[in-house]
């Protein structure tokens, strides 16, 4: 009888805790790249040019990528597939885009673990040929998985992702 209270306490306990936990977060990274705004807005809006500077495609040069639709439109989906954990299996797909401004994109990761997250790159004009450009992304993650932020700095893992990313981006355009 004890045991079987102490087992019981043992799995009550973290899900009475992940009660309290927070589901959603966030992650925006940004940078300034020495060019004008329409030239980098052009380049990020398709995204088929994320290889050329997120650190996910460097991970697996192998990974298999399928595309469906006109890339730089709403409704294009990037498709990746990859045996490597830190990459796994998803797709992408642009939902909104304003025009010379912003991209928005839902991302819907299949393997290793299901999840769904907003993800978005605007550019804006610091001067003529000057562009800052911010890389955000929000997710939230279902009770009681919302236990594991309390053990994952998602804040650190992703955004240094985005700031490497932002820094190749950076590196791409201004040696153009």
């Amino acid at each position: 009888m004890n045991i079987l209270l102490i087992l019981l306490v043992i799995i009550a306990i973290p899900l009475i805790v992940a009660l309290f936990v927070k589901k959603d977060y966030a992650i925006t990274r940004d940078i300034i790249i020495n060019r004008p705004k329409q030239i980098v807005f052009d380049h990020i809006k398709f995204l088929k040019n994320q290889d050329d500077f997120t650190t996910w495609a460097t991970m697996d040069p192998s990974m298999k990528k399928t595309y469906t639709g006109t890339d730089g439109t709403l409704g294009f989906i990037s498709a990746w597939d990859s045996e490597n954990k830190k990459v796994g299996k998803g797709e992408q797909t642009i939902i909104k885009i304003t025009e010379g401004n912003s991209i928005e994109s839902q991302l819907h990761f299949i393997k290793p673990f299901e999840g769904f997250a907003d993800a978005k790159m605007s550019t804006e004009s610091v001067d003529y040929n000057t562009t800052k450009v911010t890389w955000n992304m929000s997710s939230s993650m279902k009770y009681p998985m919302n236990l594991a932020l309390l053990f994952m700095n998602m804040e650190k893992i992703i955004g240094d992702d985005f700031a490497i990313g932002l820094s190749n981006l950076k590196n791409k355009m201004e040696s153009k």
